[in-house]
């Protein structure tokens, strides 16, 4: 366990490098994704083979797999268009809305139900997020095409870390990143090509960027996210990855000039101490949700 979670804590740090690469807008955001992923899987596959690590799986999970890949294309490729018409920093922390979506999701689909700690740590983590972001924007509503495929993302994101954990029991890391990268390059090839974005013409920086995103923000990142994944639940590394929002939000004013204010701070303090709560093993409180919330996993 102390494994998985070094390897979910420099994960983390990571991709929290995307957001200020993409922010950059020197590749439109979909044809950004379908280069993260087809670099990534040309990177990958010779060293897979090379180890001998590709175990070929039978239909259902090879299925699964593969919708594992469309799943978290689709992710990156909204993700990248809400931080290019809004900033780093909302993109990063709306995207990270997904652990509501997770835990959700696992009440319902999943024998590992969420603890009562997950529920408590992850309403506190979200009111974080809600001072990070400004409570007018969720009072008036004030939601646009950015803000809107910030959600999108953090949804089609939880649907990928719940099939990708069911998965992962079945498959090694490898075999499972290279048939789930492998399907995200070609679904975003042809979504690329249909939405008319070019696939050359960039400059020397965008096409360094481009390389930079898929070694470092998809391959490192993922691979150890994915082993993080395998030996912890699904739902505390939803919410551990709340971090990658506070870190890009640093990155971005550091590195884009993007404004933090001392709300945006006290929000990020109050989202790190809902994520720690996640990790909480004793019961904090019996009755403060119904039995059915803080049944012990199985």
């Amino acid at each position: 366990m102390k494994k998985a979670r070094i390897a979910l804590v420099i994960g983390i740090i990571c991709i929290s490098v995307f957001p200020i690469l993409v922010k950059l807008n020197l590749t439109p955001g979909v044809i950004s994704a379908f280069y993260r992923m087809a670099f990534s899987f040309v990177l990958l596959v010779p060293f897979v083979l090379w180890k001998k690590q590709f175990k070929l799986p039978n239909l259902k999970v090879g299925l699964l797999a593969v919708l594992c890949g469309i799943v978290f294309g689709s992710d990156v490729a909204v993700w990248n268009i809400a931080i290019q018409e809004s900033t780093a920093t909302q993109a990063s922390l709306l995207t990270n809305l997904s652990p509501v979506w997770v835990g959700v999701l696992a009440l319902f689909f999943l024998k590992d139900k969420p603890r009562a700690n997950f529920w408590i740590g992850t309403m506190i983590a979200v009111f974080g997020m809600m001072m990070l972001v400004g409570f007018s924007t969720f009072r008036n509503l004030d939601f646009d095409l950015a803000f809107s495929f910030g959600i999108l993302s953090g949804i089609f994101y939880a649907f990928y870390m719940l099939i990708s954990k069911e998965v992962l029991k079945q498959l090694n890391v490898l075999t499972f990143m290279t048939i789930s990268l492998g399907a995200s390059s070609v679904f975003l090839g042809f979504l690329s090509y249909g939405l008319n974005e070019p696939f050359s013409g960039f400059s020397t920086m965008g096409w360094f960027v481009l390389v930079l995103q898929a070694a470092i923000c998809q391959l490192v990142a993922w691979l150890l996210i994915s082993f993080a994944t395998k030996k912890m639940r699904a739902t505390r590394v939803s919410v551990s990855l709340l971090g990658q929002g506070i870190l890009a939000s640093i990155l971005a004013w550091l590195f884009l000039d993007e404004t933090i204010t001392l709300q945006m701070v006290l929000g990020g303090f109050v989202l790190l101490f809902g994520i720690r709560l996640t990790f909480y093993e004793k019961q904090l409180h019996k009755n403060l949700l119904p039995k059915r919330f803080i049944k012990q996993s199985a």
